[in-house]
């Protein structure tokens, strides 16, 4: 069994899956919870999942930071939206020779968490998956689960393969949790940035599922025409994706469950979008390296122009 101990912060569709999982294999897990604090205190955490549901009625549950305990591996599964949070949260809780693994989509994320705690402390994990949440301290799982994890240093080097990386990713597969180490987090990163700024771009522009997208012969080429994109700019950064990765990437969307994207979610509830971490800084590595992406930047545009309008900010 693992004595290593994780924090959660963030219980929502992605950490309240992945911490609800691990404890559930046993290993002792602290959730930092927001506005369903109160029922998460006395209920619990219910999962839905097409892999069993089941109910946690008893987690650690927190609604300040000052009484949680400092914690081997701290994961953040928040909405970069709210990464300004962190350096308040941070500190207290990773014990000194602790680790922040990141559990969140986009590009340059790590440099300003390692900031806070030290870039030799930091991870970054890829998760590849459905999940939604759908009620006070109840998340529903549709589809896929695997993660990508990677040690960071820099846009630019390797990281490599760690026995940190080894020992969490025994925790994470103690609790079924599908799990591929990377010695290259940007790699691992551009890879996801894929999947992620065609769907999450065109779900909020088009009003649209990803079965939706893909059911459109002009809206799936669209899709495909910005994976290309992606896969030069990372190409200009030396990360050079496999030449089947956008088919697999294709094939992975056709056979998923329709699904809403995060993106599109988050539009929906008038809730903050995470347009740079997703969009504007990919977009923004390829001007630095001269690198013309013109679907790229008309996806940003327009949904700058959207997330503007819906919060009447018109300088945004």
């Amino acid at each position: 069994m693992a004595t290593r101990s994780y924090a959660i912060i963030g219980t929502g569709a992605v950490g309240g899956f992945y911490g609800a999982r691990l404890q559930k294999a046993g290993i002792e897990v602290h959730f930092l919870v927001n506005h369903d604090y109160e029922i998460v205190k006395k209920q619990g955490l219910r999962i839905d999942s097409p892999e069993g549901n089941f109910t946690l009625p008893q987690v650690y549950a927190y609604n300040d930071v000052d009484q949680m305990p400092a914690c081997d591996v701290v994961i953040v599964a928040l909405k970069t939206t709210h990464n300004h949070l962190l350096p308040e949260l941070l500190p207290s809780i990773v014990k000194p020779d602790g680790v922040v693994l990141l559990l969140q989509n986009g590009l340059n994320i790590e440099p300003k968490i390692a900031e806070i705690v030290g870039q030799n402390r930091v991870m970054g994990g890829l998760c590849f998956i459905c999940s939604n949440k759908v009620g006070y301290g109840h998340i529903q799982h549709i589809d896929y689960s695997a993660i990508n994890l990677g040690e960071y240093q820099d846009q630019y080097q390797p990281g490599g393969i760690s026995d940190r990386m080894r020992e969490i990713s025994s925790d994470f597969q103690q609790a079924q949790i599908p799990v591929e180490l990377s010695e290259d987090l940007m790699f691992s990163r551009w890879k996801k940035l894929v999947w992620n700024i065609p769907y999450n771009g065109l779900s909020v522009i088009l009003d649209a599922r990803t079965d939706e997208i893909m059911a459109n012969p002009e809206t799936r080429l669209l899709a495909e025409e910005l994976m290309r994109e992606v896969v030069t700019i990372a190409s200009s950064y030396n990360r050079h994706l496999p030449e089947d990765h956008i088919k697999i990437m294709l094939d992975h969307t056709d056979k998923m469950k329709p699904y809403l994207t995060s993106m599109k979610l988050d539009y929906n509830a008038h809730r903050p979008l995470e347009l740079e971490a997703i969009v504007g800084n990919p977009l923004q590595a390829a001007i630095t390296q001269g690198v013309n992406v013109p679907k790229i930047s008309m996806l940003y545009q327009q949904l700058k122009f959207l997330d503007a309008r819906r919060t009447g900010n018109r300088e945004q």
